[in-house]
């Protein structure tokens, strides 16, 4: 496969390039996406139908499904979650570099490479999430333009095998000038989520509350609008991934001539690095 034309991109160049390669790839990255979040999804439907299915239940009772099962319950749940969420991003970041770069992959690739990345990734996104959340602490503004400013923490991490800080530094660096293409980006995948969800989840709420104390009813309308949630984010969460990858690799290109780099380096000519000496965020 050739490789993509490295230069410069406009936002709408950006947004082009993200949605050309997401259809031309659609299988490619829809399975990524689905793949992991299989079994989160077999535990929701296990949660409607088995859990609270039981001899007088109702759909809407807190007390049965997973949390019947205490802290044990929460916690498997939530550990099947992180790490599908870990390995469908992880995965799909790995797939857009090699496709960006000129290398054949295939899903199975592609999430295999998450291997031995998954506690470097958590703690990334663990770091990131406080700082947005401090951010947001402060008048909610701040929160949203650290959101911007650390857009690309997750493919510096994966793509440049850096830690949890110098993640964040990296994508603070990188953004520099350009947090209002990241603000962009999120407003359009904001946009897709609400969207797919009115689309595939919210007639099926509406069901539910028109069976009214019918625990059959109940519980068919949720585990539709659990296959519902499902398809809505394997769908839309692959733009927001291929985008940010895309962007990060624009401002790699932008900042350190990294289209020439490459070209260095695939002629046997030493590149020198981009990654050396970034500022902090807190500097």
């Amino acid at each position: 496969m050739p490789q993509i034309d490295l230069r410069p991109l406009s936002l709408g160049e950006i947004l082009d390039r993200t949605f050309s390669l997401y259809r031309r790839h659609f299988l490619l990255f829809l399975g990524i996406a689905a793949i992991p979040h299989l079994l989160t999804l077999a535990l929701n439907l296990v949660q409607v139908f088995v859990l609270q299915g039981g001899k007088g239940s109702t759909a809407t009772q807190p007390s049965n499904g997973l949390m019947a099962f205490g802290l044990f319950g929460i916690f498997v749940w939530l550990f099947v979650y992180i790490v599908a969420y870990l390995f469908a991003q992880g995965g799909t970041i790995y797939a857009v570099s090699d496709l960006y770069l000129g290398h054949p992959t295939t899903i199975n690739a592609s999430l295999r490479k998450m291997w031995g990345q998954l506690l470097n990734l958590l703690g990334v996104l663990l770091l990131n999430l406080m700082a947005i959340v401090i951010g947001i602490i402060f008048l909610i503004i701040p929160g949203i333009y650290l959101a911007c400013r650390l857009i690309t923490c997750v493919p510096a991490a994966l793509l440049e095998d850096l830690g949890a800080r110098e993640s964040l530094e990296r994508s603070f660096a990188l953004t520099k000038d350009s947090a209002w293409r990241a603000f962009v980006i999120y407003f359009l995948y904001v946009s897709m989520v609400y969207a797919t969800l009115i689309l595939f989840a919210i007639p099926f709420g509406f069901v539910a509350v028109m069976a009214g104390k019918d625990p059959h009813m109940l519980r068919l309308a949720a585990g539709i609008m659990q296959v519902g949630q499902f398809c809505a984010g394997v769908l839309v969460t692959p733009f927001l991934l291929i985008a940010t990858s895309v962007f990060y690799y624009d401002l790699r290109v932008r900042k350190e001539a990294f289209d020439l780099q490459l070209m260095m380096q695939t002629s046997g000519t030493p590149g020198t690095s981009g990654t050396s000496q970034v500022p902090s965020m807190l500097s």
